[in-house]
Parts: structure tokens; sequence; C-alpha cells
């Protein structure tokens, strides 16, 4: 962990690091305020890393109480000066435009979340419009990574995860097969957006109606979904974070029965990506023809890129305190969808037991994936994960 240590000088507080930390270019840390609330809260400070040429400016962002930085792999430690005026520019943002929220770096568009009603293709039943999910992820040269709406399956929506088989008062309610007519999972409001120099973060709430078990929908779940989109200073990498907080305003709750499909994360990749052209690799060591329903810390899934001359792909991580963790996965079959070989991945916490949400207490699930072009190792995939469930927390001591 980081400790810090304050001068003399009451304008000058140090950083200094006591462990080693994962050999990866620059990953998120973040630092609690409180204790020094009085002077780092304001817009007159500075943060600079120290490097063997001298001091070096580094971008920062205060949001929820917590200085938030990127951390270098190699560094001789931090300052952060009093009176200094934060020059970082805005690098990465997210805007309303017509029902879409765009987190953007250097204006160049990485994902949308989806906030207002897609409907289907015309002549589908509506029954599947959907909003609340995430499309298109985006490569860092452009490739569209996600997709909607596939005629195979008219209810899968880029990344979104809702709960499939579960059961309310004895009645099974699926929140995933739209088509099914038993529930759904719809945008509410945004608590929150952000945009800033080093990360853009919103914060939206969703309902999981229940179509079913009264004469009215009534709310199952109460979800808070947090994306965090960040910027690691390289035109190859992006990363972003997705935690999703939820609880039942039900009486008695809510039942997740085990089924391979279900909440978590799940993602429907391009239709670009076949048999032929796409692979999985597991930090269990699993390829696509052994993954599914293993379990992992992590999963590289990747293909090839439009131009059919490189690959590109997503590193999906699960956090050490998930349910289920290493997570259970459902990867579609290499011979999925009548030979085509399309590519599904989802880490599902319910794979192989059920989970029964208790009324009013709040659950957690939190992933990060980072998207890359050309290639990401098996080493640099546990680095990543490293980084996320045991990256360094700072805390200051005053003299």
């Amino acid at each position: 962990m980081f400790t810090g240590l304050s001068c003399s000088n009451n304008n000058i507080v140090h950083l200094k690091l006591n462990d080693s930390f994962p050999d990866i270019d620059e990953y998120p840390v973040s630092m609690d305020l409180i204790e020094f609330e009085d002077w780092l809260q304001s817009k007159d400070i500075g943060l600079y890393q120290n490097t063997e040429s001298g001091l070096e400016s580094v971008p920062f962002q205060i949001n929820e109480n917590k200085l938030r930085f990127l951390h270098k792999g190699m560094t001789n430690g931090y300052i952060i000066k009093k009176g200094d005026i934060d020059k970082s520019k805005v690098e990465v943002s997210a805007q309303k435009e017509e029902g879409n929220l765009v987190m953007s770096i250097q204006e160049k568009p990485r994902l949308i979340y989806r906030y207002g009603i897609s409907y289907p293709p015309k002549g589908i039943d509506t029954i599947y419009r959907k909003s609340g999910y995430i499309h298109p992820i985006l490569s860092p040269k452009g490739d569209t990574l996600s997709r909607i709406q596939p005629p195979d399956h008219f209810h899968h929506y880029g990344m979104w995860g809702p709960w499939t088989h579960t059961r309310i008062k004895g009645e099974q309610v699926d929140f995933w097969n739209l088509g099914d007519g038993k529930g759904t999972v719809l945008f509410k409001n945004f608590n929150s957006t952000t945009s800033g120099p080093i990360f853009a973060s919103f914060s939206a709430a969703q309902e999981h109606l229940d179509f079913i078990t009264e004469k009215e929908p009534q709310v199952a779940l109460d979800e808070n979904l947090k994306i965090t989109l960040w910027n690691l200073n390289r035109r190859d990498r992006y990363m972003f974070d997705y935690k999703s907080s939820f609880k039942s305003p039900l009486e008695n709750g809510i039942l997740f029965e085990a089924y391979r499909y279900g909440g978590g994360i799940g993602m429907r990749f391009t239709e670009r990506w076949t048999a032929e052209n796409c692979s999985v690799l597991t930090s269990e060591g699993k390829d696509r023809l052994s993954a599914d329903g293993t379990n992992a810390r992590w999963c590289i899934v990747k293909g090839e890129s439009s131009d059919g001359k490189s690959t590109n792909g997503i590193l999906f991580m699960s956090h050490s305190k998930n349910r289920s963790h290493p997570e259970p996965m459902r990867i579609w079959p290499i011979d999925a969808n009548g030979g085509r070989g399309d590519m599904f991945f989802e880490f599902c916490p319910i794979r192989h037991e059920e989970w029964k949400i208790e009324p009013q207490k709040e659950y957690q699930l939190k992933y990060r994936m980072v998207v890359f072009e050309d290639d990401l190792t098996a080493k640099e995939a546990e680095e990543y994960w490293q980084s996320f469930v045991n990256a360094p927390k700072m805390s200051l001591i005053k003299d």
C-alpha cells in the first residue's frame, strides 16, 4: 500500500510506496481525502510524480471524496502541492445524445450506454424493446465489437446483465428472455455523470420489472449500474469498470435459480466473429473448446479485426469479492448457431448454485474490462487482474 508522510511544509504531502505492484503501464488508484479535506478538496492543488528526471505533473480527479489517478508501475512516489492549479484537460467525457450516453476518450467514442428505448426491427414483436444496455463497444481503432438484436436472439443487447430463471412467490420470472413476456430490465434515471482528465463515469438506476405475479408490473429489483471509462494513455488499449449494486423491495425477496445464463455480465459479440476467427483464453488455461462451465479470474476473448489484418478483443475480469469467484462462465460452443460458432461470453455467478436475495439487502458485483488492439498476453491479463483486486489504497499520516 501507499503511506503518506506530511513534510514540515504544510503545503506539501509526500506519497511513498512500500510494496511492489504489477508491471503494467498504468492502472487506477485512489486515496481517501477525509483526513485532508481542508485543502485536498480544493482545486488549488497539483499532483506530481517523482522520476529520475525530476517532478512530472500527473492528471487526477477528485470524486466521491477520493483523489483518483493512474499509477505507473515504476515510480519513486508522488507529491501533492497545495497552492498549485491543476491544468489537466478534460480527456474523457460522457455526453447525452438522443437517448444515448456517449463515453469518449479524446473525442473518440469508446462505448455507449443506451438509456432511450430501442425497438426491434420492423415486423418483430415490440415485446423485444429495451433500454439500459451498452452498445456499441468500440475497439481503439473503431471496430464495433458488440451486437444487438441478432435474428437468432432478438433479446441480446450488447453488454447487459438481466437475471434469467428467478422465483417470486413460487412463480418463475425471466428478465432475460424478453419474448416470454415475463419481465424486463429498463433504465429509470441517471444518478450522476462525470467527465474529466482521466475518467468519465455514470451511475444509472435500472428497474427489473416483473410482469406476471401482480395485476400490474412490479419492481422486483432496484439496480444501480455504474460504468467508469479510463484513459490508459495508449492508442491500443482502454479500460472500463462495470459495477452492479442491487436489492429487492419485495417482502420475501427473490430467488435466482441456478442456470447457465443470468446476471453477472454478458456480451454478444460482433457477427464478424465465428469459429474460424475468434478465440478464448482463461486464467485457468481453458480455450474455446473447454472453457464453458468452468470458473476463472479472467478471460480473454479476441477475434479478427474488420480489415482482416490484425486482431482485437476484450479482457474480462471478475473481482475476487464477487459471489462464486473465481466465477463460472457461459461461453457458446464452437458450433453455436447452426455451426457458425458465433461468440457469446458471460460471467454467470449462479451457473452452478442458486442465490437467495433477501429483502432490502444490498448485493454487489464488480467487473473490469480492457479493450485492446493486436494482442494481450496471459501475463498481462494476470497483472491487470492483480491491479483490479489489489490496487494500492493510499493513506496519509500527519507528523
